[in-house]
């Protein structure tokens, strides 16, 4: 079992990456290990020059991004954690697929035209081409699983679909490449805004009320719950109360998410309490998860040097375990090296 997974290093982490999906990142680690498997977690720094970006913020988020990944739970030693740009496979690949990839597949992907918007004809031709160097992520490494969300389940299958036209095309008998299988993360959270429970929390949102980073000390974390949006009806005593109550239904999720327990459990110890009694606990439920992940970060992102040793090394790692697929893929296309 061979498990691949990317994130691109956005910068300013929030509750909702962490429970969204950072946290399933650290329960399959465990998984796999128990398993005797592999897990290879990368940050997606390629992917993100697709989009307008600032390079020095880039450099920076991509370092913040493994502090933050480190912290909250992925362990170096026993994952091999790295970033794109150190492995140049991944782009060599990306173009080797591309003389397979079709350019009818490339245009039903929904999120170009999620991304580039109406203006199509200005978009990147990166961002055109995405998921092609996606599929190379995943394809480079003979990954059997690839975690993926609603969101990413049509790029899986776009690097199936490659991956099976490669080897029928030029395989000669034999597959170059795996068929991916997908993993679909059990119940990950979605957590809204604390401004506005029909929003999804994010770090492009105006107001820094709106969400809880990972930077957050405990008086923030208090003061962000205190004013999280929320209505003047006490809590139901089942979910379905729940029902056209956005943001009382968020915070409810929140605290079931880091209590580990089901809505309905939270429900039934604050059933009929006001928020001003749910508030304060889960603040408090809050602060005592997520201290030791913050003081955690706080040390290593002060630390350039080890954060560039961590990448170093899991740059080194997946170099090799890229090379035989990488030689593989030339050798099939009939390219002399």
């Amino acid at each position: 079992m061979r498990i691949v997974s990317g994130i691109q290093p956005t910068g300013n982490l929030h509750l909702g990456n962490y429970l969204g999906a950072i946290r399933n990142w650290v329960a399959m680690q465990d998984d796999v290990a128990a398993k005797g498997g592999q897990g290879l977690y990368f940050l997606a720094d390629l992917h993100a020059i697709s989009m307008p970006h600032i390079p020095a913020d880039l450099a920076a988020n991509t370092r913040e991004m493994v502090a933050a990944l480190v912290a909250c739970g992925i362990d170096p030693a026993r994952s091999i954690l790295f970033n794109q740009a150190q492995v140049p496979a991944h782009a060599e690949l990306q173009w080797l697929l591309s003389g397979t990839a079709r350019m009818g597949w490339l245009s039903r992907m929904t999120q170009f035209k999620d991304k580039s918007g109406k203006n199509r004809e200005g978009a990147s031709i990166a961002l055109f081409t995405y998921p092609v160097l996606q599929a190379a992520d995943v394809l480079l490494y003979q990954a059997t699983h690839v975690p993926v969300g609603e969101d990413q389940k049509q790029h899986l299958e776009l690097a199936r679909d490659i991956a099976q036209k490669f080897n029928t095309d030029f395989g000669g008998g034999s597959d170059v490449f795996t068929l991916p299988e997908p993993i679909i993360p059990p119940e990950a959270a979605r957590i809204m805004s604390l401004r506005d429970g029909a929003a999804k929390m994010s770090k492009s949102d105006p107001s820094d009320m709106s969400r809880i980073n990972l930077t957050d000390n405990a008086d923030t974390i208090m003061a962000k719950v205190k004013k999280a949006k929320s209505d003047p009806e006490p809590l139901p005593s089942e979910p379905a109360g729940l029902a056209g109550r956005a943001e009382a239904k968020n915070l409810v999720g929140i605290y079931a998410a880091m209590a580990g327990i089901s809505p309905a459990a939270v429900l039934s110890e604050f059933g009929g309490k006001g928020f001003g009694a749910f508030k304060p606990a889960l603040a408090e439920l809050l602060v005592a998860k997520l201290a030791p992940i913050n003081a955690r970060f706080a040390d290593l992102r002060q630390d350039r040097a080890a954060l560039d040793a961590i990448l170093r090394s899991g740059a080194e790692r997946a170099r090799t375990l890229a090379a035989p697929t990488l030689t593989a893929a030339y050798e099939a296309l009939g390219l002399v090296r």
